[in-house]
């Protein structure tokens, strides 16, 4: 009796553990079909194609990692970048290996390094805050990155600082091929403060879309193995208390020449005015710990708590931005990592795996009434734009028609972009319905098309 017992228990235990993947697994976007776009840099705004797969290939697991092989290729349109940066994302070819149960680094903390440190669910690396450029005490100027030359390396500039006129409208840029984020994914130009205007003749277009109301999707995760989220969470680490935006711990130090740092005497930095004032470098800023204040994080941009994705709850990093959903220090993870750091990129994978398959292709009910659609222009007169106010995991249908019913034209809104849209220039004046459906859901918007 006791065999019997005991073998019903090991089945029950064997099937619950398959059942309960880690959102390490479940949580990437995966496509083997549509291929990505870009704008150029000179020359009409149009998009051209450049038959690289988006998102994620595949995703294979075993009982301790995670594989996941990607292109590093966004489903929204990259480009232009406006500061005459000479590269184009290109095809990253890349494995990464993530631990299913990543563990804190009890030691000396790992500070970030330069280039990937993290993965987006889409594929996509993430950078930290520095962009390879520091001050050279002897020639009173900055040295290093694409100018050549080597810095100090003690006061390091700021990427988000300096390289924002190069930014595409998703706040990303490529380093070489390498197509990255060093901040918050989400467009330019739905920040409560508009900062760049490079959205302004280009599709307002990024990862999701930030929304105050509900807790951020996850993004990504970390080279630690932890995951990384959007802007917002619930204030208090049981999941309690709403949500609430996640506040840096970072301010500003309170310095007039920069001399020191972390109470140490170093060489001497750019000089405080309006050329280089405060937040010029990364070393402007101190973290402070924040005494029972609940939404204030960690020295690593993170913290522990519950999440959708981890009810039981995880350590994880928030992608932090001020109340005007403005990019603040230090912007993703950082200046150090909470767990054990290791270079996630691999030649190959030399274990068994199993290959992970989403379960459903289309969205869920619930979720698809939960998805903000929104048609703009309205009226339109040479595109319409179909924006969706959420991280979009699934492929949408897109259709438009015409006042009798008639289907004029047709697209998709493929997961991981926020917009799809319509050329309306040889459409006749008149109103026109925007279909979204997945499946058998689907919600219709009215809009007017409008000629001179």
């Amino acid at each position: 009796m006791q065999k019997i017992t005991l073998i019903v228990v090991t089945l029950f235990v064997t099937a619950f553990t398959k059942a309960q993947l880690s959102p390490a697994i479940t949580s990437w976007l995966q496509n083997t079909t549509v291929t990505g776009t870009y704008y150029p840099k000179t020359g009409p705004v149009v998009v051209t194609p450049n038959n690289i797969l988006v998102n994620c290939q595949s995703v294979q697991y075993t009982n301790d990692n995670v594989y996941v092989a990607t292109k590093g290729m966004p489903a929204y349109t990259v480009g232009p970048y406006l500061d005459m940066n000479p590269n184009q994302a290109g095809d990253q070819n890349a494995i990464f290996k993530f631990p299913l149960a990543p563990t804190q680094n009890t030691g000396t903390p790992t500070g970030t390094p330069m280039g990937n440190i993290g993965v987006f669910i889409n594929g996509v690396a993430a950078f930290d805050a520095k962009d390879g450029v520091s001050w050279k005490a002897s020639t009173s100027a900055w040295a290093g990155g694409p100018g050549g030359g080597t810095g100090d390396g003690v006061w390091q500039r700021d990427a988000i600082v300096y390289e924002r006129a190069g930014f595409d409208c998703a706040k990303g840029h490529p380093a070489g091929t390498n197509y990255h984020h060093h901040q918050n994914p989400s467009a330019f130009k739905f920040d409560l403060n508009v900062i760049s205007n490079v959205c302004n003749p280009y599709d307002a277009n990024g990862l999701y879309v930030i929304d105050s109301t509900q807790h951020s999707p996850l993004l990504g995760f970390a080279y630690d193995g932890f995951p990384i989220y959007g802007a917002y969470g619930y204030k208090n680490a049981d999941g309690t208390g709403g949500v609430v935006r996640m506040k840096s711990g970072f301010q500003l130090r309170n310095i007039s020449v920069r001399n020191t740092i972390n109470g140490a005497s170093v060489s001497a930095g750019p000089p405080i005015n309006t050329t280089y004032p405060l937040g010029s470098c990364i070393q402007d800023y101190e973290w402070i710990a924040h005494t029972g204040q609940a939404d204030y994080l960690d020295i690593h941009n993170g913290r522990f708590c519950i999440t959708p994705e981890y009810p039981n709850g995880t350590y994880c990093y928030f992608a932090t931005v001020n109340e005007n959903w403005n990019s603040v220090y230090p912007y993703l993870i950082g200046p150090t990592f909470y767990g054990v750091f290791a270079n996630r990129k691999v030649a190959s994978i030399s274990e068994p795996t199993t290959t992970y398959t989403p379960s459903t292709t289309v969205i869920s009910e619930a979720e698809f009434y939960h998805l903000k659609i929104t048609v703009y222009p309205n009226p339109a007169t040479d595109l319409v734009l179909v924006q969706v106010g959420d991280l979009v995991k699934y492929d949408l249908d897109v259709q438009l028609f015409d006042a009798l019913g008639r289907l004029v034209k047709q697209t998709q809104l493929i997961k991981g972009n926020t917009i799809a849209y319509f050329d309306a220039e040889t459409l006749y004046s008149g109103t026109y319905f925007v279909k979204v459906s997945s499946g058998k859901v689907n919600a219709t918007k009215r809009v007017l098309i409008q000629h001179e």
